[in-house]
């Protein structure tokens, strides 16, 4: 684990519907990205317990629009997924939407395999967009959209301040950036991107999804807004977009 740690993932997804597959193809997927994991247990009465046939668990789950939190019952290494329910009222375009979070150790085996965890979570819950950055870096995005007791965000470190979520009007369109981002295909035509002229440095640190999609990493080393150079990489893709 490094001073930036955790990795936070965050992925935004149509709302869950009866019998929705996704809890169960999301959890799947985390596995799948990150070999040797086995997301089986649950925190009940605030300790940890085994969960006997966890698809059955999560399917049923599903049905009453939930999707709980799993973990890998590592306390040493914790590694967590869950997912929360938005209502349209607090969401992009009037449309209730699923948040899909992950949280994982930010060591040399989760950063080698970072992308493809993202791609993984977000490909598996369908979202529309999603980004991984280490919880410090997310601090300090997180004040880009937090209201203040004075009214509109007061972003740190220069960053711009953006709009609050409900007051965008399409849950295509991302709500800010991180270290890694996915950008569904619906996402990446609502954004312009790539475009040749102005993305050549972005693309030069981007990959295709098997969907479509777009993974962009915006530094090679996990995002540090105390580097320099990382906070100008940050600001450089936000006058992009």
């Amino acid at each position: 684990m490094t001073t930036q740690g955790p990795l936070l993932l965050k992925v935004y997804a149509p709302a869950l519907v009866q019998d929705d597959n996704r809890t169960i193809a999301t959890v799947h997927a985390l596995e799948r990205a990150l070999p040797g994991l086995r997301l089986e247990w649950k925190v009940a009465k605030r300790r940890l317990a085994a969960i006997p046939q966890r698809d059955t668990w999560l399917a049923e789950a599903a049905t009453r629009g939930e999707f709980p939190m799993v973990c890998n019952g590592d306390e040493h290494y914790p590694v967590m997924l869950s997912g929360q329910s938005e209502s349209a009222y607090v969401s992009p375009g009037g449309q209730p939407q699923l948040h899909v979070h992950a949280k994982l150790p930010l060591d040399a085996v989760v950063i080698a395999a970072a992308a493809d965890v993202l791609g993984a979570v977000a490909e598996g819950a369908r979202a529309f967009w999603g980004q991984a950055t280490p919880d410090g870096a997310a601090l300090d995005i997180t004040y880009q959209t937090a209201p203040t007791l004075e009214g509109p965000p007061s972003p740190r470190r220069g960053l711009p301040a953006l709009k609050l979520f409900e007051h965008i009007r399409s849950p295509e369109i991302p709500y800010y950036l991180g270290w890694l981002n996915y950008w569904s295909p619906a996402s990446a035509k609502a954004i312009g991107f790539p475009d040749p002229a102005r993305d050549t440095e972005l693309l030069s640190r981007s990959r295709r999804t098997a969907t479509g999609g777009w993974i962009v990493q915006l530094t090679e080393a996990p995002l540090d807004l105390d580097a320099p150079a990382h906070l100008e990489a940050l600001k450089r893709a936000y006058e992009r977009f």
